[in-house]
């Protein structure tokens, strides 16, 4: 069955000077005041953001966010602005363009918005010889920047003049820019109202992107973290199933501080809380981009932050596109991710400072700083904006559900090594069956930490899913606890087996000599120590003391007979076995352990598992008559 979900509403932002008519327009188009304030109303001007929306032949929907002109609310400005597909600049035919047209022009241009229309208002006010002066003023103004080409049109909103024509210009910008929307990704819904509704509860607001959202979905707040549960689903004032895009409202039920403008509602991991920010930045038309260590504002989203501008040597760096490297660092904490775009402005005297787009949200700090390098800073500048093979690269390594990611030179680095210590392990040992893998990841934690940043544990995890790979590719080989190279024989070699039977034949003994001097004199090297003590050939009671298997269990024999006929005593056990003291205590305290003797004032008797034993096996012969 085919999708029958609606295209996604595609969001239109005004923008132009005050009192050109931006409100009264958008109320021509829609039906709509856009001035939802008291005060608005009152006093005939848009304070803070307002909103209408125009159904068009189609059955699509173009939803508008009315924003405020007058200079002291830029801030108000960018909230709308931040979140809109295309523009509709408006400037008024008996006026011009003015001061706030520039300043807005300039920063739709910031924010890189590429799809709009111009409209002369008051074309009443006016003869068609100013009108088409005033559209020319404004044609050479977009042609330095993002919005060069767009349409111009004039319309009177009092006479009702050129409305259709404007109507049918915004049915076009839709069609294309509805072709762009709807990219894969996890629904995002940055919050610019919030407010509570008696007896029901919160709701906030804001422009979908992304996918869908749905009644019962649980979202991330960012910054914040906490979870939020979508209750209700609203379009444009009626419930429903579910937004697709464009202008949302959500009740929500929620734990812990109301929601603010600024934040961010979203399933998407990408969007995260930081107050670092990677950028690809760009200054204001036919001007620099801001200098190092310049103080701004960056407007991203509908949230905002004093942030200072970074763009030292590292960061020296310009891309192909025209755009230089930058690191933002802001004084507060935003939700922000990779393809974000945003402006700056200048806080006093106001003025736009340039804009660009989020390479990165969570920039790479200490040895990783070190990674950002031309080639780099392009490939994820190069888009998708922020895809994940270009962070790997920059960063070095990156967790991606839970699996530590490497850069293919990390990764290189890390296996040459680990190959490079194993070969010098044979080289040093030959007798050796590998190099014991805690020895190996010892190793590379340590040594990726010079190549990414990273926590220590995070390092010894990293270590071991190198090692892991290592050996799932063939380039190395594990036996057991040790890695060998695969060239090498598995197991230990022919001369190691040998002395180890040495060894064996060495031990068997009631006084056997002390194991490293018995391991000198058998010629066996440590892995052949270990391979008789894992395989229960040797049984070693002390660092330094072992007997060879048949050998104790033949003393353990002797000591719980002689306990059976009566309390064993060390002296009596030391004169059977014909050894001394030491040796003697050794056996009877690892019996005592072990349930095997019990000791008592008068001597050793038979301890408790050797009881049970022997209750089993009577049980055992009873059964069998």
């Amino acid at each position: 069955m085919a999708d029958e979900r609606p295209a996604p509403s595609v969001v239109i932002g005004t923008a132009g000077h005050i009192d050109h008519g931006k409100t009264t327009l958008l109320h021509a188009l829609t039906g709509i005041d856009a001035d939802r304030l008291p005060e608005e109303r009152r006093r005939g001007m848009t304070i803070d953001v307002g909103y209408a929306h125009l159904t068009l032949d189609d059955g699509s929907t173009v939803d508008f966010v009315d924003v405020p002109g007058h200079d002291r609310l830029v801030g108000n400005m960018l909230v709308g602005a931040g979140e809109i597909d295309a523009a509709l600049l408006v400037v008024a035919a008996d006026d011009g363009p003015n001061a706030q047209t520039l300043e807005h022009l300039g920063l739709l241009d910031a924010l890189g918005i590429r799809d709009g229309l111009v409209v002369v208002t008051k074309a009443d006010l006016a003869d068609e010889a100013r009108v088409a002066v005033v559209a020319a003023e404004v044609g050479a103004l977009l042609a330095a920047t993002t919005l060069a080409g767009a349409p111009v049109v004039g319309a009177s909103a009092t006479t009702g003049d050129g409305i259709e024509t404007v109507r049918n210009a915004t049915a076009t910008i839709a069609r294309r820019v509805q072709g762009l929307l709807g990219d894969g990704r996890a629904p995002r819904l940055a919050i610019d109202r919030s407010f509570t509704v008696r007896g029901r509860g919160t709701v906030v607001t804001g422009s979908l992107r992304g996918g869908p959202i749905r009644a019962g979905m649980t979202m991330r707040l960012v910054p914040g973290d906490d979870q939020v549960r979508v209750r209700e689903v609203q379009v444009r004032g009626e419930t429903v199933d579910e937004a697709a895009g464009g202008r949302t409202a959500l009740l929500i039920g929620f734990d812990g501080e109301p929601p603010r403008r600024g934040q961010v509602l979203s399933t998407d991991r990408d969007v995260v809380a930081t107050s670092r920010l990677l950028v690809a930045l760009r200054g204001p038309t036919a001007a620099a981009a801001p200098a190092d260590r310049e103080r701004l504002r960056v407007h991203l989203g509908t949230e905002q932050a004093g942030v200072l501008v970074v763009r030292g040597p590292r960061e020296a760096i310009d891309l192909p596109d025209g755009t230089s490297i930058a690191i933002l660092r802001l004084d507060a904490t935003i939700a922000a991710a990779p393809g974000d775009r945003f402006a700056l402005r200048r806080p006093s005297p106001g003025s736009v400072a340039g804009g660009g787009i989020v390479l990165d949200a969570t920039p790479p700090r200490g040895v990783s700083r070190r990674r950002l390098t031309p080639d780099r800073a392009a490939a994820l500048a190069a888009g998708p904006v922020g895809s994940l093979d270009a962070r790997v690269e920059l960063h070095g390594a990156i967790l991606v559900d839970g699996t530590w990611r490497l850069a293919p030179d990390v990764e290189a680095a890390l296996g040459d090594r680990a190959v490079a210590l194993v070969t010098a392990h044979h080289e040093a040992q030959p007798d050796s069956a590998g190099l014991p893998a805690a020895s190996l990841r010892a190793d590379l934690g340590p040594a990726s930490r010079r190549h990414a940043t990273l926590t220590r544990d995070a390092a010894v995890t990293v270590a071991g899913a190198v090692v892991d790979r290592l050996v799932a590719d063939g380039t190395l080989a594990r036996d057991e606890d040790r890695i060998r190279t695969p060239d090498r024989a598995a197991g230990l070699s022919p001369a190691t087996r040998e002395a180890m039977d040495r060894l064996e034949a060495g031990l068997a003994v009631a006084t056997p000599p002390p194991l490293a001097e018995a391991a000198r004199a058998a010629d066996c090297p440590p892995d052949g120590v270990r391979a008789l003590e894992a395989t229960g050939r040797i049984v070693r009671l002390e660092d330094d003391l072992a007997w060879a298997a048949p050998t104790y269990r033949d003393l353990v024999r002797r000591a719980l007979s002689m306990a059976a006929a009566g309390p064993l005593t060390p002296a009596a056990y030391r004169d059977a076995t014909r050894s001394s003291r030491r040796y003697v205590m050794v056996i009877l305290e690892d019996m005592d352990r072990r349930g095997l003797l019990q000791r008592t004032d008068a001597g050793h008797v038979l301890g408790p598992t050797t009881l049970a034993r022997m209750r089993e096996r009577a049980s055992t012969a009873a059964r069998g008559q």
